[in-house]
């Protein structure tokens, strides 16, 4: 219920600026949903998930990077892991899609990227796979992107091998760094400074107690919701008839513990889309919106190979799905909130200047519609 007090406070804290040594939108008293978060509100509360970052940022016009998924710790080419594809708009370059969609796996790192930089780094998973496996003659590479071409000189290529091994070797547990670094170092999202972002929810014990983690690399349009507050139109910043600027893409990666086939994590993966949904984004014509879906359930790693010409798995009924697919539509919501939440403003190529939302500003259109806890 809304109080004098709570009113009072948000003013203060606007008034002196409080709010932007925050980060994430939590720190703000935002709560996306009704589920629990897991401890870090990261895909990395998933056990063994490791997410790392190579952030290229150098001169006037380089503004890339890379961003490193790893399920878990062991050698994946001999431990695949259940997976699925979902493809929400495919207007986008993400290497690797038939063979899981075929067989329902991945057996390499997720890399995240800019559009012209999937080749290498395709090209970098092959050789980190070949190093590990001497006596593999095939790798499927997974490589998703988004085109970060307004603020970076996309043409030049600055991605190498080294920059996507690094962000492999970087790769680690924990909290993970969102806003402008990896990946959405040079991205645009809702016309403002997109970015990485993350969250995670936890379903009760009666369903499991499994956890879902969401990373995103946003760089797509639309009209900006935050909590269901209608805030691009309180800004009037959306698109008219005479400005439609909504093309982008959005990298969805959602992982979790619970033992999923490759069947439900497609499913589990179009609600992911529903969370896109949510924050305004449309999936415009020009805009490549994927969600990659894998399950780190250990009885359920798939083994490269086997004597055994049966693969025994447990996995969840169909019955059993439906808090996996609201934590996924949660995290998946909050994560790209909180890539605009911790992105900052960023001058790029050719002098092209993309802004961070307008904070303080949000902040007291949520207030005004009770969308901020305690008010």
């Amino acid at each position: 219920m809304r109080t004098a007090t709570m009113a009072w406070v948000i003013a203060i804290l606007i008034s002196h600026n409080v709010y932007s040594q925050n980060k994430r939108l939590r720190d703000y008293g935002i709560e996306i949903g009704v589920l629990k978060t897991g401890k870090n509100n990261a895909i990395t509360d998933v056990e063994g998930v490791k997410v790392g970052h190579t952030t290229r940022y150098k001169g006037e016009h380089i503004r890339t990077g890379v961003t490193a998924i790893l399920p878990h710790s062991g050698n994946l080419f001999q431990l695949k892991v259940p997976a699925a594809i979902y493809i929400g708009n495919g207007f986008g370059k993400l290497a690797g899609y038939s063979q899981v969609k075929e067989l329902g796996n991945i057996e390499t790192p997720i890399v995240l990227t800019n559009t012209l930089s999937v080749p290498v780094a395709s090209d970098a998973l092959i050789s980190y796979t070949l190093n590990a496996n001497p006596n593999v003659r095939s790798v499927n590479s997974i490589v998703g992107e988004t085109n970060d071409g307004w603020l970076n000189d996309i043409r030049g290529r600055h991605i190498t091998q080294d920059h996507v091994l690094d962000a492999i070797d970087k790769a680690s547990s924990g909290p993970v760094d969102e806003g402008n670094v990896g990946a959405g170092t040079g991205t645009v999202c809702f016309q403002y400074k997109g970015g990485i972002g993350t969250a995670s929810r936890v379903v009760t014990d009666k369903f499991g107690g499994y956890t879902v983690g969401v990373l995103v690399q946003s760089n797509f349009g639309g009209v900006l919701e935050i909590n269901g507050a209608p805030v691009a139109k309180e800004l009037n910043n959306y698109p008219s008839q005479f400005k439609y600027d909504v093309d982008g893409s959005c990298m969805i990666v959602v992982i979790t513990d619970a033992p999923l086939d490759s069947r439900n994590l497609e499913r589990l993966a179009k609600r992911a889309i529903m969370g896109l949904a949510k924050t305004g984004g449309i999936a415009s014509n020009g805009s490549g919106d994927y969600v990659i879906a894998l399950s780190t359930a250990k009885k359920n790693l798939i083994p490269y190979s086997s004597e055994e010409i049966h693969r025994e798995s447990k996995v969840m009924r169909n019955e059993a799905m439906s808090p996996l697919f609201l934590a996924t539509i949660e995290a998946t919501e909050e994560a790209i909130l909180n890539s605009l939440f911790a992105a900052e403003t960023m001058t790029g190529r050719d002098g092209h200047e993309v802004k961070s939302i307008p904070k303080n500003k949000i902040l007291e259109i949520l207030e005004k519609h009770h969308k901020i806890k305690g008010n």
